[in-house]
């Protein structure tokens, strides 16, 4: 069935209760290679619950990620899972994500735009607790045979990169396991642990999950640019522009702007291979 997208629009948003604590936030950033060396006050600030702060990507995660699930059985929409491709992530921070909290969360469809041979839902999750908005987060999701309905193309901008030598590079090793860890925080797509699995889906192995390169590009970046300070992250966004696979090297590059670090993520051992681009860390 085509996807209604005025019907997917204006169908009620769908509400839940999520809840987390120290362990959904430590296993979190484990999952993103964190720990490394588990000694080094940094890496503590991460996996030690008495010093722990909370990287703001972990709204990508919080309540096992229901948020996306929710936009996808919303009213209109009657996609295969197997022509789903996670396109872009954002998140937009109202508050500092405490380390345990409940939250009340409204997952909704925000947008349908007609690519041609696919159709793009923006998928929108909202999380609000006692003390007003935590974060607003969307998806891009491109379901492939679902365009040429006549909608609204939508934004196709880019966000092109400055003329000049990246301000910070560093590198970041995929661990061979860290797909299977971080699929414990709530992605259980076989994709990423599945080696038959991957063959079916086009890949000659299992690939990383993209919003683990997004959280690892964020620690990056909070690490290296942020003196270590979550609290300075207001947005984030980025656009899945291919994948990564256990065991690589991510090269991070970043560029220091009056809006924030702008972030261009590949794959070392495939010539640089695009993982993540138009990538904005937005800050204060």
């Amino acid at each position: 069935m085509p996807i209604d997208a005025n019907l997917a629009i204006a169908a009620e948003p769908r509400s839940g209760e999520i809840t987390w604590d120290h362990k959904d936030v430590q296993l979190y950033h484990l999952g993103l290679g964190a720990g490394v060396p588990a000694t080094d006050p940094d890496e503590l600030r991460y996996t030690l619950e008495s010093r722990l702060h909370v990287l703001p990507s972990f709204a990508t995660v919080a309540g096992a990620g229901m948020g996306m699930m929710g936009g996808l059985a919303a009213p209109g929409i009657d996609v295969d899972l197997a022509a789903v491709l996670h396109g872009g992530q954002s998140i937009r921070l109202h508050r500092t994500i405490p380390v345990r909290g409940r939250a009340r969360t409204t997952a909704r469809v925000a947008a349908v735009y007609d690519k041609g041979k696919a159709a793009v839902l923006v998928l929108r999750s909202e999380a609000t607790d006692d003390d007003g908005p935590l974060w607003t987060s969307d998806a891009e999701v491109y379901v492939r045979g679902e365009g040429g309905f006549g909608g609204e193309r939508g934004p196709s901008a880019r966000l092109e990169l400055p003329e000049r030598a990246p301000d910070r590079t560093v590198e970041r090793h995929v661990r061979e396991d860290q797909a299977l860890l971080y699929r414990l925080s709530g992605d259980w797509n076989p994709l990423h642990a599945d080696p038959e699995f991957a063959k079916l889906a086009g890949f000659d192995r299992p690939i990383l999950h993209g919003l683990c390169t997004y959280g690892m590009t964020l620690k990056a970046v909070a690490d290296t640019v942020l003196g270590g300070d979550v609290t300075r992250v207001r947005a984030y966004r980025t656009r899945f522009a291919g994948v990564a696979y256990p065991s690589e090297t991510l090269r991070i590059r970043m560029w220091q702007q009056d809006e924030g670090v702008r972030v261009a993520v590949s794959a070392v051992e495939r010539d640089d291979a695009p993982v993540l681009a138009d990538a904005l860390v937005e800050t204060v």
